[in-house]
């Protein structure tokens, strides 16, 4: 029997049929449940569930006490800060089964959720953005997009590497790293270099 290429803590429990990349590390009193899938060079901290059917990219970062339920995708380069919450089903009910009205939640590629923010079902967290602690989001956020607030809204844009962006007209180019990024009318932004 092959040896495993990755670390699960004594206190966590993988059930069967996970998919589970080379390099995660699976930290304390976590479950990790069939159906799911794993990337490369994960952290899950303690306590963190992940359902069945979940997808994380590679080099994701969990933090301790959140559950990421069924219907949820995360590319590569999620981070998920602590306490954060997920919803899958809009109106549930102790009472009534509505597995069938999952709805499916997209965490695009680099973007981060803050501590304890929520995360209403059935919407796109675009790539790089940011969502502050705290926060409610009940829509889909932009690629790039600062959101805060409860509901979320709009208050500015990041980098990739997460440093604030000041547009000039229509382009920016970040303080840190010195990307650059265009503005379109529609207030989509894009990285140009």
């Amino acid at each position: 029997m092959a040896e495993k290429e990755y670390f699960v803590h004594p206190s966590s429990y993988v059930d069967e049929d996970c998919s589970i990349g080379k390099g995660t590390k699976i930290w304390h009193f976590s479950h990790i449940m069939s159906g799911c899938t794993i990337g490369e060079r994960c952290n899950i901290g303690q306590n963190v569930v992940i359902s069945p059917g979940v997808k994380l990219g590679d080099g994701c970062k969990i933090q301790n006490n959140v559950s990421v339920y069924t219907g949820v995708e995360c590319e590569d380069g999620v981070f998920l800060g602590p306490s954060c919450v997920f919803t899958n089903v809009i109106n549930p009910r102790a009472f009534i089964e509505r597995k069938s009205e999952y709805r499916r939640t997209l965490i695009k590629k680099g973007a981060s959720i803050g501590a304890n923010a929520t995360i209403v079902c059935g919407h796109d967290i675009g790539k790089y953005s940011f969502v502050g602690a705290g926060s409610v989001v009940t829509k889909n956020v932009p690629d790039y997009a600062l959101v805060y607030g409860t509901p979320a809204r709009v208050h500015g844009y990041v980098c990739e590497c997460g440093e604030a962006l000041h547009f000039a007209g229509d382009t920016a180019v970040c303080g840190a790293c010195g990307k650059k990024y265009r503005k379109n009318r529609e207030l989509e932004v894009e990285e140009i270099g």
